[in-house]
């Protein structure tokens, strides 16, 4: 090893899920939204002045900020906004998580939050979900350094019980409590109307999901004035220049187009009540998803084999090779006839 690689920060990283570049793929693995942006947002890109690219972007992205406050009913100095939810939670594990006790967070969740937890150097520990999958709140009573979980979860889709996730602020009132809300707009209920009673609750969400602009990498998160500013006072330290005109400006269209945006999300629900059933019929069980994937075993053919043979028919859904779900699949709900190829396929796999 050469001398100067004993002070590299040596981390293990988040395996994203693979994003292949071949035509005429199924791609049902990385949770994307199968239906394109908001009219508006094609708008917006259509007549885009490409002038404003030579100036850069408001630091404090106050029109989005004032998009998301009014679409919430709340103050803009609650809203925080980055690059896409996975820049917000990383800048709050940098703000809040700074105690020498341990952050806690599920043993099955987003893989992304012990990569995080090891960049900083932020003690953590993972506990475990109950036999049904779902969170054990008392577990979360104890002392901690802070407490993150998503909700829906990811990737088993569970959502917890508003009642629960209150009863986990309500004990953990001295640390930052984070809700990842990614998923929550596929029939999750917010645990945004609780940030005016909590003062540590950070309450993040995305654009990647739901509003179909995983592309354009916005997210955002909403909180006390308090807890905001600190974040703040993190990301200008950090980057002040995050989030470009286009994407800001893309997302107030998003924002603003709520129609869109409502029926989107119940075309998805619907195609994925009808893929429990159709799942259920080619023997696989799951855990009762209200996100925008199933998560699925089969009962006697391995995840493994089935991932491998469906990608040699060009249908990728997403495999962990991880202790505890290495016989899972998680699969993106796509369109209709996206899954009517899924299921064909799977038949002649399963025999």
């Amino acid at each position: 090893m050469k001398t100067w690689e004993n002070n590299v920060r040596k981390v293990e990283p988040y395996t994203p899920g693979e994003q292949p570049k071949v035509n005429g793929i199924i791609k049902l693995n990385t949770n994307e939204n199968p239906y394109p942006p908001a009219p508006g947002v094609r708008e917006v890109l259509k007549n885009y002045n490409t002038d404003t690219l030579r100036k850069y972007p408001d630091p404090a992205i106050s029109n989005l900020c004032e998009a998301l406050a009014e679409k919430y009913k709340v103050n803009k100095e609650q809203v925080f906004v980055g690059v896409g939810s996975d820049d917000v939670i990383a800048m709050s594990f940098l703000a809040f998580f700074n105690s020498d006790e341990p952050v806690f967070f599920p043993d099955i969740t987003y893989s992304f939050y012990d990569v995080w937890a090891n960049l900083y150097k932020i003690p953590f520990e993972k506990k475990a979900l109950g036999e049904d999958m779902h969170i054990k709140k008392e577990d979360y009573y104890g002392k901690n350094g802070g407490v993150i979980f998503p909700n829906p979860n990811a990737p088993t889709g569970l959502m917890e019980d508003l009642k629960d996730v209150e009863d986990i602020i309500k004990n953990n009132q001295d640390v930052v409590v984070i809700v990842d809300e990614a998923y929550v707009d596929f029939g999750g209920k917010s645990a945004v109307s609780f940030i005016e009673k909590y003062d540590n609750l950070l309450v993040v969400q995305t654009f990647s999901k739901s509003r179909s602009m995983a592309g354009m990498r916005i997210g955002y998160a909403l909180g006390s004035t308090k807890l905001i500013k600190y974040l703040n006072d993190v990301k200008y330290s950090f980057n002040s220049y995050t989030l470009s005109n286009l994407a800001i400006d893309a997302g107030v269209a998003a924002v603003k187009d709520d129609e869109y945006f409502k029926n989107t999300c119940e075309s998805i629900v619907k195609t994925r009540e009808a893929a429990k059933e159709r799942l259920k019929d080619l023997g696989f069980t799951f855990p009762d998803s209200m996100a925008n994937f199933i998560f699925a075993t089969h009962r006697s053919v391995s995840a493994k084999d089935i991932f491998e043979a469906l990608k040699k028919k060009n249908i990728y859904v997403r495999y962990f090779d991880k202790p505890l779900i290495d016989n899972y699949l998680r699969i993106t709900v796509g369109t209709p006839q996206e899954m009517e190829s899924l299921y064909s396929a799977l038949s002649e796999i399963l025999g």
